[in-house]
């Protein structure tokens, strides 16, 4: 089975991983942990809602790279470094998810985690795609 790399260029050029890995024949997609930067790979934000928004938009970016979309993902997981910032809000946050996944609800985790790895990240997600 052969596999390639998506690495959309709005991205940055990722260092020691792929932002997804496209295997051939049923082509399962699994996006790496996205956090919300840009393509000069710096936090777009300090506020959850925007960083929430952005990194869900980065794994969409990821998977309309390897020819899918909302649809096509089967499985998200959101790690958070403070769940309370994240139920806080959740009218907020449930906005912010259908203005990039629509109404397609995959299977989903949520996870708080200590840390992350990239300073200033709140919230990071990782997902696995069906690409036909």
């Amino acid at each position: 089975m052969s596999s390639r790399n998506i690495n959309p260029v709005e991205l940055g050029a990722p260092r020691g991983y792929s932002n997804g890995l496209l295997y051939s024949h049923g082509s399962i997609l699994f996006v790496a942990g996205q956090v919300a930067w840009n393509a000069h790979q710096q936090i777009v934000s300090d506020d959850f809602i925007n960083q929430f928004t952005c990194a869900l938009g980065n794994v969409m970016m990821v998977v309309r790279e390897a020819g899918g979309a909302a649809e096509s993902i089967g499985r998200l997981t959101i790690y958070v470094t403070d769940k309370d910032e994240y139920s806080a809000d959740l009218k907020a946050v449930g906005a912010a998810y259908r203005s990039v996944m629509g109404r397609h609800y995959p299977a989903m985790t949520l996870v708080e985690v200590a840390g992350l790895l990239e300073p200033g990240a709140k919230v990071e997600i990782e997902a696995t795609a069906v690409i036909a």
